[in-house]
């Protein structure tokens, strides 16, 4: 009887290695579970499910069969391989590489254990260096520095660490915070505070040496399956670069039946569809040579490489979503600037038709009558909430952008106000309301100097407009009457982005230092009309004076 049941579970467990190997997995795994029914505690059994589960792209239940493999047989190498892969595949890669770990201390020759955590080592490195918010001990890291245990108990802060650890492509729009450079100093240990400070010249750093793989086995050393396989690849892809297709295909296929465990074959025959204009076709291929890789331990470079050309297809095909979604995949693997700049490119491509689809004139008068109602009423930021949502829905109306700086002066943020007025003007020119909003912002600013200059344009429009002429008297007086302390002169000149980017130049440092000691140089200096515009500026804000 028992012999009889053994049997039975052989033969279950062969046919499921047969449907698994044809590409069958449902039929697979209805095999080797019929075989655990009657066979519970054979480990084989559960890593070969494992394997099936991963196929299929199940890899909670690859885990659990995994889990199950190793508590079975705590011996065996494989069931620890397993386990591993399907941590991966849920991008659990420390727990993976825990794995491999424990796996190597049972069975320490084991190579494809060895291999697999090199390659997880890799992965983590390179994940490390590319993205230093996502180490594993991060908050403990800036719990224990001065420097950022404080920030830590402000909830916009961690909003913003969470934010660069699942897109860290938002970093290079996040380095003006002040916190973000603080954290990567923690993080990286090194100073970027000090990095603007005059020091001594250092040599520059050796040139990074190139990426390179570890050279391949010299073909005579292969066995005789893979010489065959390389040669039908290489008639292969003389063919693909003569643009016959069906004859690369034939020599892809012939290679697939010499080595069936080389993913590359397989993701040669997807480029060939791709080539084809078969997208569906390539993108079923590129997801067998993942499988086939990962099953295989193959380099994560090839794998990066398969899913960038699945996103590559479906860019192809105006599918930005999964495009981006299949780009980040990739660049998960292995970042490459060619698959991160088409990332950006879908991104930006996604974002523009979202936004062009939310664009509804009518949604956008209705928010504009709301936001106008809660303005009358002095409810600025419920009117704010309004034109904001009215923008939204229709972003070439110069009047909402007006309506919307009003709100901004009211409560006091002025330079918003003055960034709305600018886009006001820029879509309509002739809309007086943008230049005389935009001088009542200046004004409350005391940018007296600048706010004239925009009322006189208002005048120019419209020269019976009073709330220009009498904003222009207002800045008139208050610009005879000022008497500013030179603390108070240079605080409100060092709040514009103009000067700041004027007084961090190092030539115009030197220029004005060379001024204070020769004052004979400025009409040299005048001269070239840059800097005298650069002057000019300085003068207006008051923190030069030519005598």
């Amino acid at each position: 009887m028992v012999a009889c049941i053994m049997e039975k579970v052989t033969q279950l467990k062969d046919q499921g290695n047969k449907a698994l190997s044809a590409g069958k997995i449902d039929e697979a795994i209805h095999c080797y579970t019929e075989a655990l029914d009657l066979d519970p505690l054979n480990h084989v059994l559960f890593s070969n499910r494992s394997a099936a589960y991963a196929k299929k792209g199940n890899y909670e239940n690859a885990f659990q069969d995994a889990c199950k493999t190793v508590s079975i047989k705590p011996d065996w190498g494989k069931g620890y391989s397993r386990k591993a892969a399907a941590l991966e595949f849920l991008g659990r890669l420390e727990e993976a590489k825990g794995t491999y770990q424990e796996g190597l201390r049972r069975e320490p020759n084991n190579q494809q254990l060895k291999e697999g955590l090199q390659n997880i080592e890799a992965r983590l490195a390179e994940k490390m260096m590319m993205n230093p918010f996502a180490m594993p001990n991060l908050y403990e890291k800036l719990e224990n520095d001065p420097r950022t245990r404080e920030l830590l108990s402000d909830p916009s802060y961690r909003e913003l660490l969470e934010q660069l650890r699942n897109k860290p492509s938002e970093l290079g729009t996040k380095l003006q915070d002040p916190r973000v450079m603080t954290t990567l100093s923690v993080l990286l240990g090194l100073n970027l505070s000090g990095m603007e400070e005059e020091e001594e010249p250092t040599p520059p750093p050796p040139p990074k040496p190139k990426e390179t793989q570890p050279p391949p086995p010299k073909e005579e050393d292969l066995p005789e399956n893979k010489r065959k396989a390389l040669k039908a690849k290489e008639l292969g892809n003389a063919a693909y670069k003569n643009k016959d297709f069906d004859t690369a295909l034939k020599h892809y296929d012939e290679a697939i039946e010499h080595d069936p465990t080389n993913m590359t074959y397989i993701s040669n025959q997807a480029a060939v569809y791709f080539e084809k204009g078969d997208f569906q076709k390539c993108r079923e291929l590129c997801e067998k040579a993942i499988d086939v890789g990962r099953e295989n331990r193959e380099d994560y470079r090839q794998i990066a490489k398969a899913l960038a050309r699945i996103g590559n297809s479906h860019f192809k095909q105006e599918n930005y979503k999964e495009a981006i979604q299949y780009f980040n995949k990739s660049l998960t693997e292995h970042r490459t600037p060619d698959v991160l700049k088409k990332c950006q490119q879908a991104e930006k491509i996604l974002k523009e038709q979202e936004k062009l689809a939310y664009i509804n004139p009518d949604i956008a008068l209705e928010e504009k009558n709301k936001g106008n109602e809660a303005f009358q009423k002095g409810d600025y930021p419920v009117a704010m909430k309004h034109y904001t949502e009215a923008i939204r829905r229709n972003p070439n109306d110069a009047k909402l952008f007006s309506n919307r700086a009003a709100c901004y002066t009211k409560l006091l943020e002025f330079q918003l106000a003055l960034k709305d007025c600018e886009e006001c003007i820029k879509l309509e020119p002739t809309f007086i309301k943008g230049y005389t909003r935009k001088g009542a912002a200046l004004e409350a600013m005391k940018e007296y100097s600048k706010a004239m200059d925009v009322y006189q344009k208002a005048l120019e429009l419209d020269s019976s407009s009073k709330e220009a002429s009498e904003g222009m008297q207002r800045c008139m007086v208050n610009q005879a009457m000022r008497n500013d302390s030179p603390e108070e002169v240079k605080k409100r000149a060092m709040a514009d982005p103009e000067v700041q980017q004027i007084m961090s130049d190092p030539a115009m440092r030197m220029i004005l230092e060379q001024m204070q000691k020769d004052p004979q140089a400025l009409s040299d200096h005048l001269k070239n009309p840059v800097i005298a515009q650069k002057i000019q500026k300085l003068m207006d804000v008051g923190l030069i004076a030519i005598r």
